[in-house]
């Protein structure tokens, strides 16, 4: 008797249920049935792959070896059925999606799978916008949203191209509940002249876009740097930190956001393509679902909302306008 990869789907199903009367109803065959079978490859390997107890069945040391070389095997074959399916149902159009971290990133691919269900998508998040506009360059993204830091502008790289989503988003500051500056609605930033700055060394051009406007108004800020944002949430909470946030995301608890007075911080967000991977056409669609995403969130923040129907003159008619 050879063995096939039948006779290794039994082995690992007796292995991963732990007995001969489970993996028999798994495999949809009778108990005798399946343990003549098990005999049948104990007999053709030299020896018992299996210890019965009353506990059920544990693979021998025997056992173990064959199974570690068992399972690659299923594995490899499990793909090449997938590959073979996948390649005789034909090519399928794919789109490969990058982005900065922003909560508009859900609702955006959201809309593009209700638009598109027939595409396979993907999504890769990154921090950096310098790094997700060389994947696009490179023929690994096929778009992607992301931000610049305002007096830092972003290089697109040969080979990829960009849209302007919003010309100016400013940045709102996260401080603590109890912070002396978290009762007034738009905050000075001499009222921040004595905290700690919280920044992600990671972020393009962050701490040098922080540093230029603070500079620039007198303070040497100290500054912490942290690239966890769960840590960054409970820093702030605890009064230890404050830092810069999209003006589109909620507060954390123990936290609030509060614009800063002249918007002084601020970036620009950009959609940015390889024209060779899609007609312009789809880059239209793709920018009208990632606009309208964006003024969803825009819409149930108070603060922001009010900020964009004073200063974004292009929005106010989709901010005001019901269903966009």
């Amino acid at each position: 008797m050879e063995l096939d990869v039948r006779h290794l789907r039994v082995l690992c199903a007796i292995a991963d249920t732990g007995s001969v009367r489970k993996a028999a109803r798994q495999l949809g065959m009778s108990q005798p049935s399946l343990t003549t079978q098990l005999h049948r490859i104990e007999r053709t390997v030299g020896g018992p792959l299996f210890t019965r107890e009353q506990t059920g069945s544990r693979p021998t040391a025997l056992g173990h070896s064959v199974l570690s070389r068992a399972r690659p095997i299923i594995g490899e074959m499990a793909a090449l059925v997938a590959a073979a399916r996948h390649d005789a149902a034909g090519p399928r159009r794919r789109l490969r999606i990058g982005s900065v971290g922003s909560r508009a990133t859900a609702t955006w691919l959201r809309r593009v799978h209700s638009r598109l269900p027939e595409t396979e998508t993907t999504i890769q998040i990154d921090v950096s916008a310098i790094a997700l506009l060389r994947m696009v360059a490179a023929d690994q993204l096929d778009v992607a949203f992301v931000h610049e830091s305002e007096g830092f502008p972003l290089r697109v790289p040969p080979g990829a191209e960009h849209r302007e989503l919003i010309a100016r988003e400013p940045q709102f500051v996260a401080l603590a509940a109890g912070h002396p500056a978290a009762a007034r609605p738009v905050v000075q930033l001499a009222d921040l002249a004595g905290d700690a700055w919280m920044v992600d060394p990671t972020a393009d051009h962050e701490y040098a876009a922080l540093r230029r406007v603070l500079a620039g108004a007198g303070f040497d800020p100290r500054v912490v740097q942290v690239r966890d944002n769960a840590t960054a949430a409970e820093l702030v909470a605890s009064g230890e930190a404050v830092r810069l946030c999209q003006p589109t995301s909620p507060p954390g608890p123990g936290t609030v956001l509060r614009p800063v007075h002249g918007d002084p911080f601020a970036v620009r967000l950009l959609l940015a393509w390889r024209p060779r991977a899609m007609s312009a056409r789809a880059l239209d669609a793709l920018h009208a679902d990632l606009r309208t995403a964006y003024i969803e969130l825009a819409r149930v923040n108070p603060a922001y909302l009010a900020w964009l129907l004073q200063h974004n003159r292009s929005l106010r008619h989709l901010l005001t306008r019901p269903g966009t």
